[in-house]
C-alpha cells in the first residue's frame, strides 16, 4: 500500500517512510512508523528536524549510486589531469599547443571520505595509475592505500595531495572545512600546475568566497563543484563565470528511482523477517 505525501490518508497505517528533505514535525505525526529511509546518501536534512522521532534512519547505499559517484569523480580527475580546460580556452581562440602531461603515478589524489562512496572513488582511481590516498575521520584500513585519520593527520594529507576529492559528509565537524586555510595546506610540489578541488559531497563544506579567493592567490589552480549551499547556485555568483571552475547541478550521484524502490523493499523484506537493517545511520556522528 503506496502513499504518496501529502496524500497519507490515516497516518497510523503508515510503518515505512521514504524522504529526501520532509517538513519539520512530520515523521513524528505518524504514531506507528518503524523506518525511517533516506532516498539519497545524506541525511543530515532528516537530521536537523528538532521534532525527529526515535526510530532506525537508513540511507541509501546500493551499487547504482556508488557507480555514478566514481564515474563522476574520474571525469574531473581526468579533465584537470589532462588539462582540458585549457585546450577548451585554447580551442576557443584556435590556438594549437602542446602542454606539457605529466603520467598518472607522478599525480596524488587525495579522497577526503572513506565510506562506501569513497573507498569505491579510491579503488577506481589507483586502476588509472593514480597515487592515491585517502583521509577519514576515524582510522580505515584500505589494501594497499596510505590511509589518513582526524586532525592530528590532516595536514600530513593535504600536504601529498595534489588533487583534492571531497565526499565527506555534512555534519557540525566538517561544515565550512573547505576554506582558505585548508587550500594553502595543499601540495605545493605537484606535477600540476597546481591543486585541484573536486567537491562532489555537500555544498555546506566549502566556502565559496574562499575558493574564488584561493583560485586568485593560486592556492587553488581549478576546481569542480557539483553543490552548493543554498542550491541552486545564485546566477550572480562568480563562480558560474570562473575560468577554473566547472560547475555540475548536483549531479554527481542522481538517485535512480528504480535502484531506490529495490533497496527499500530488500530492507522492508530484512526487517520483517527479523533481519537487521543495513547502512543504519548513526545519529552522534550524524552519518
Amino acid at each position: 500500500d503506496l502513499r504518496l505525501w501529502p496524500e497519507t490518508g490515516a497516518k497510523e497505517d503508515v510503518r515505512y517512510a521514504l524522504v529526501w528533505d520532509p517538513p519539520s514535525g512530520e515523521l513524528a505525526s505518524y504514531p506507528n512508523l518503524e523506518v525511517i529511509f533516506s532516498s539519497g546518501a545524506g541525511v543530515e536534512h532528516i537530521l536537523r528536524d528538532p521534532e525527529l522521532p526515535p526510530l532506525p534512519i537508513v540511507r541509501l547505499a546500493e551499487p547504482n549510486l556508488t557507480m555514478r559517484m566514481s564515474e563522476h569523480v574520474m571525469l574531473h580527475v581526468l579533465l584537470h589531469h589532462r588539462q582540458i580546460l585549457d585546450y577548451l580556452e585554447h580551442q576557443r581562440s584556435r590556438r594549437w599547443r602542446h602542454l606539457r602531461q605529466p603520467g598518472a603515478d607522478e599525480v596524488r589524489v587525495g579522497v577526503m571520505g572513506l565510506g562506501v562512496l569513497g573507498r569505491d572513488v579510491v579503488r577506481k582511481l589507483m586502476t588509472l595509475g593514480f597515487q592515491v590516498a585517502g583521509w577519514s575521520r576515524t582510522p580505515k584500513a584500505l589494501p594497499g592505500v596510505e590511509t589518513y585519520a582526524g586532525k592530528g593527520e590532516l595536514d600530513s594529507f593535504l600536504a601529498r595531495t595534489d588533487i583534492l576529492v571531497v565526499l565527506l559528509p555534512l555534519t557540525e565537524e566538517t561544515r565550512g572545512i573547505l576554506d582558505r586555510a585548508l587550500f594553502a595546506r595543499l601540495a605545493k610540489d605537484g606535477a600540476l600546475p597546481g591543486p585541484v578541488l573536486i567537491n562532489a559531497g555537500r555544498g555546506a563544506l566549502q566556502v565559496e568566497t574562499d575558493i574564488l579567493a584561493a583560485l586568485e592567490a593560486g592556492d587553488l589552480w581549478a576546481a569542480s563543484l557539483d553543490v552548493f549551499e543554498p542550491e541552486p547556485l545564485s546566477r550572480s555568483s562568480p563562480l558560474w563565470t570562473h575560468p577554473r571552475v566547472v560547475i555540475t547541478p548536483h549531479i554527481a550521484s542522481i538517485s535512480d528511482e528504480r535502484a531506490v524502490v529495490e533497496h527499500v523493499l530488500r530492507q522492508i523484506a530484512a526487517h520483517e523477517a527479523g533481519k537487521p537493517l543495513d547502512h543504519l545511520v548513526d545519529r552522534e556522528r550524524g552519518y
